[in-house]
């Protein structure tokens, strides 16, 4: 509980873009910050929104009845309450960032926080980095789309969010704090980079990560340059964060600054946006490669496996090559890795061959290439894949490994398409996914209120290479079209499970159905007799 007038001060006067103020006669103390009158208590401060589907303010009435001692918003209200205090600003949305940081008395300022932004790799990046930190006894604490972690335990991210609302993320915080988190690491999205929601907007970012720029949320964005330059809002932040650069973290019991913590980028040098990325911040970017770019970290030659990858890596700080041996499916994932290795050796000035015995125990994120086995002789993984540049690292060299064996194993591919999201990319998806699959099943991802036939359909416009009903088929249940590609699959075959990964439920119209994909698969695996 926390008396308004502790954290009401000039400077969030102007930061929230507060036009007006109706306090309260009475004394005003705040529980807590809801922006959701459902989720209401005695005390509460209520923000009232403008969202896509509802409208906050009409919800003030309720949200009083509820409890609430203060509401901030920002259309002009025709009646106003005793016993309520009553804050208008110019964006609620926007001000929720700092009312939130100063609610929490700005926990980023206590620890080094690491921002990881990019299309593909964000959540296994952060959790890599997070790993590669504990590993080294540090205390760590991270947020991303699959899991989130307090610096005590590890919990699963329930909603479809990948950062959170501000008031969330910066609770989240202030519990890293209390907790004697040194180090933060959050997965950055472009929403929540924008300055539309300004979700992040408040927090000290030390370090910022890009994996890679392409063709996503243009729903949101409006066009793929605004995308980008939300994106790059991260590595701006680097220079504006009032307390970065002069943080000191102590990384010994009962000592004191023993870490001035550095500020710096690392960017993929293979993507055409790591420059565009580098140039907005005046704070040193180190890069990595994959594909023979310049970098301080590049890909020489890769072994790659289901259970793993062996490669070596040129380290041009050292100027030695590295044998690196990780137990990531996937050799997309070596980008991911070799992101972590530059933050971590960075920012505890370690080199970067000390960390390299570390690499073999990092674990991979649940839902990201997971093999789901149950005694089947056909292989079953299942990928968060769900973009066009995804698909693109994904599909390929899972092609190449069944073209290799000389057999007829087929590529089994089932996914769908989120409903009011990016509509461009659909055709794409399924131009892809016909390229590089023998059979293509198209179901449902979160149809939300659009009609799922209608997102199917869309999709299949890019299939025009497959026969429906042969080598294509639209089964919007998502239960049912598992059950169809494993009636498909012979010895040899791989399916693949695309676009749902560790996300535990899909969303219609009338709200989430619980859904957990790779339980529904070991269930219609069992339902065919294989049980080990």
């Amino acid at each position: 509980m926390r008396d308004i007038a502790d954290f009401l001060n000039p400077d969030l006067v102007q930061k929230a873009g507060i036009i007006e103020q109706k306090p309260s006669a009475e004394p005003c103390k705040i529980t807590g910050l809801e922006y959701d009158s459902r989720k209401v208590s005695a005390g509460s401060l209520f923000f009232a929104l403008n969202g896509l589907h509802f409208d906050g303010h009409e919800f003030i009435s309720d949200a009083i009845d509820r409890g609430a001692a203060m509401v901030v918003h920002q259309k002009k209200l025709k009646k106003y309450q005793d016993g309520v205090h009553y804050i208008r600003v110019k964006d609620s949305r926007f001000a929720m960032s700092p009312f939130s940081a100063a609610f929490y008395k700005h926990p980023s300022q206590s620890m080094a926080v690491i921002g990881v932004t990019g299309t593909e790799g964000k959540s296994t990046t952060v959790y890599l980095i997070y790993q590669l930190l504990k590993l080294l006894e540090k205390k760590a604490g991270f947020v991303s789309t699959v899991q989130q972690g307090n610096g005590l335990e590890v919990c699963w991210n329930s909603e479809h969010q990948t950062t959170p609302e501000a008031p969330q993320l910066q609770r989240l915080l202030a519990e890293m704090r209390d907790n004697g988190v040194q180090f933060a690491v959050l997965e950055a999205s472009s929403h929540g980079l924008s300055r539309r929601t300004n979700r992040l907007g408040d927090v000290d970012f030390d370090v910022g990560v890009m994996t890679n720029i392409t063709h996503e949320h243009l729903e949101f964005h409006g066009s793929w340059e605004n995308y980008r330059g939300d994106k790059a809002e991260l590595f701006r932040r680097l220079d504006a964060s009032p307390s970065s650069h002069k943080k000191h973290i102590a990384l010994k019991e009962g000592s004191s600054g023993d870490l001035a913590v550095p500020s710096f980028g690392v960017a993929n040098a293979d993507d055409p946006s790591a420059q565009f990325f580098a140039s907005k911040t005046k704070r040193k970017t180190y890069t990595f490669s994959t594909r023979g770019a310049e970098a301080d970290l590049s890909l020489k030659t890769i072994e790659s496996g289901i259970r793993g990858n062996w490669y070596d890596v040129f380290d041009e700080a050292s100027r030695e090559t590295l044998i690196l041996r990780d137990q990531l499916p996937g050799a997309f994932n070596v980008g991911n890795v070799l992101a972590a290795l530059l933050v971590v050796s960075n920012l505890l000035n370690i080199e970067i061959d000390e960390l390299v015995p570390l690499v073999s125990y990092l674990k991979p994120v649940r839902g990201r290439m997971s093999a789901v086995s149950r005694g089947q002789p056909f292989e079953v993984m299942v990928d968060y894949a769900h973009t066009p540049s995804s698909f693109k690292a994904v599909l390929p060299p899972l092609r190449q490994r069944l073209d290799s064996r000389g057999s007829a194993g087929k590529l089994i591919c089932l996914f769908g398409s989120a409903g009011e999201r990016d509509t461009q990319k659909r055709k794409a998806q399924g131009e892809i996914a016909a390229n590089y699959s023998d059979i293509v099943i198209l179901s449902d991802e979160d149809p939300r209120g659009e009609d799922p036939m209608v997102i199917l359909e869309a999709i299949a416009e890019g299939c025009e290479a497959k026969k429906r009903n042969k080598t294509l088929f639209l089964i919007p249940n998502r239960g049912a079209a598992i059950r169809k590609a494993f009636s498909l699959a012979r010895k040899g075959d791989l399916v693949l499970l695309l676009g749902k990964g560790h996300e535990n439920s899909i969303i219609y119209a009338d709200g989430p159905l619980p859904y957990d994909e790779i339980a529904e698969a070991e269930r219609a695996l069992g339902e065919l007799g294989f049980s080990s």
